[in-house]
């Protein structure tokens, strides 16, 4: 399983951290992709000196097109379960065996990590009522009971990802994911993850104020569809 899953980690300015995520990534998971999404910094050196394999953004295009294009990539090689990890180490990385564990279940085609299903370490009360807003709208708008809608870890099988259309370029590519699984009427399945939020990463993660405008995004999107 190990030789047929690649994991893919969409990097902006992350040259502080990389490294550290992918050595321990790569401790048990060999190949591990990271899309340098057009970093000011020594983001890709850092990542290449960690062990990963970078593809790289002339410019900054956003996460959810740094993930397009790592998912792609692994499509293109017939990786059969393809994982998404966030750069900043808030993601445990033995999470990722219950991911693959869930995915190679009968009738399973995508896994998601939940943080309200597992543990979270410092998460602000804020964030929390976010997250729970998010979920709800998901599960408006998509159908889809899902526990934790924002959660950048997850599983796809080859199939799958070869399904799910990633248009919104930025942080609204969450909600489309979700949307887009509901719409192929892919069958998806969520596990217990951790989540340990770190002085790092908060500062990193998304404003409070953005999730406005990922509303704008997904709007604006549905209006183009």
């Amino acid at each position: 399983m190990k030789e047929n899953t690649w994991v893919v980690i969409a990097a902006y300015n992350e040259g502080k951290v990389i490294r550290k995520v992918i050595e321990d990534l790569v401790m048990t998971w060999p190949t591990v992709i990271v899309v340098d999404d057009g970093s000011s910094d020594n983001t890709a050196a850092e990542a290449e000196a960690g062990g990963a394999f970078v593809i790289s953004h002339i410019i900054n295009l956003g996460q959810g097109a740094a993930l397009a294009t790592g998912i792609t990539f692994c499509i293109e090689n017939n990786v059969e379960y393809i994982v998404t990890f966030d750069a900043d180490g808030q993601h445990h990385v033995e999470d990722i065996q219950k991911l693959l564990d869930k995915a190679a279940e009968p009738d399973v085609d995508v896994v998601i990590g939940s943080r309200f299903l597992g543990e979270t370490h410092n998460m602000p009360m804020r964030r929390r009522l976010v997250l729970k807003c998010a979920v709800l709208f998901t599960r408006i708008t998509t159908g889809l009971k899902v526990t934790d809608a924002h959660n950048g870890l997850r599983c796809f099988t080859n199939a799958a990802a070869k399904k799910i259309e990633i248009k919104q370029n930025r942080m609204a590519h969450a909600s489309e994911i979700l949307e887009e699984i509901a719409k192929h009427k892919l069958r998806v399945a969520e596990i217990p993850s951790s989540i340990t939020y770190t002085e790092y990463s908060l500062q990193k993660g998304q404003k409070l104020s953005n999730s406005i405008n990922i509303l704008l995004e997904l709007f604006i999107g549905r209006i183009h569809k």
